[in-house]
């Protein structure tokens, strides 16, 4: 997507909200929520045409559960992009993770996530790892929630070698509410092997559209260390798609 289209579309995303001063509004989404059982899905397409043909497709799914201090939740994400009839992007990713709230601030956690990028120089990248996360800030408006942890890295190589890894895991994740209808969030993970060191990184913004239907434009950065000969260590994706929630 060319960056005169990204900035459009963050702007689009704004003007909702330009009026509205940032205040309080209440607490996360995950505590106003009626059930145990939350999710949101989320799709979206852009084509060009002219001298350059070019489209996106992405998606992504989450579901969670929470039962007393257990939550459990199940994230699936997928990008595909073509320029003139040549796949220029492609990854998929599936995660799950469980979480034990010891108390308000305090959780411990355990994940296991499977990330597959055709042109990252890993076929496949599989890790599990398990750990300690804290609750920094929770004002209403801001929140921040930090993670450490260790585990193991399988890994597929397109050179057809295979890694195995013991890892540190380190994971961030903050939101801001600047108005009633919309939001930032930051998220950024890494996890740090001998082998190699994997890092992503997602900016979003989301705005409410009615009910449960919002418009979310996010940027992807996800970054290998060490890639077979010929293979880019940093891969990004920009993208912008409607958001449901149940």
């Amino acid at each position: 997507m060319k960056k005169r289209h990204v900035l459009l579309l963050i702007m689009i995303l704004l003007a909702p909200s330009m009026h509205a001063e940032a205040q309080q509004v209440g607490s996360p989404p995950a505590e106003r929520e009626k059930g145990p059982w939350s999710g949101k899905a989320a799709l979206g397409f852009l084509a060009t045409s002219g001298n350059t043909e070019s489209s996106s497709l992405n998606s992504a799914f989450t579901v969670a559960y929470t039962a007393g201090r257990w939550a459990h939740s199940l994230e699936a994400t997928a990008i595909k992009a073509s320029e003139n009839d040549q796949t220029s992007a492609e990854g998929y990713s599936l995660g799950w993770k469980t979480e034990f709230n010891m108390t308000e601030s305090d959780f411990l956690f355990a994940r296991v996530n499977w990330r597959k990028d055709r042109f990252s120089g890993y076929d496949q990248q599989l890790s599990e790892s398990v750990g300690y996360g804290r609750r920094l800030i929770d004002t209403g408006v801001h929140f921040l929630n930090a993670e450490i942890g260790a585990g193991a890295r399988q890994a597929d190589l397109t050179d057809d070698t295979r890694e195995e890894d013991l890892i540190w895991r380190g994971g961030i994740n903050y939101q801001w509410k600047f108005s009633e209808t919309a939001q930032f969030t930051q998220d950024i993970t890494a996890e740090s092997g001998a082998n190699n060191t994997y890092t992503e990184s997602v900016s979003a913004i989301k705005t409410s559209l009615v009910g449960a239907l919002a418009l979310v434009a996010s940027y992807t950065i996800r970054n290998n260390s060490v890639v077979p000969a010929g293979s880019e260590k940093t891969d990004t994706f920009a993208a912008v798609s409607l958001e449901y929630a149940f």
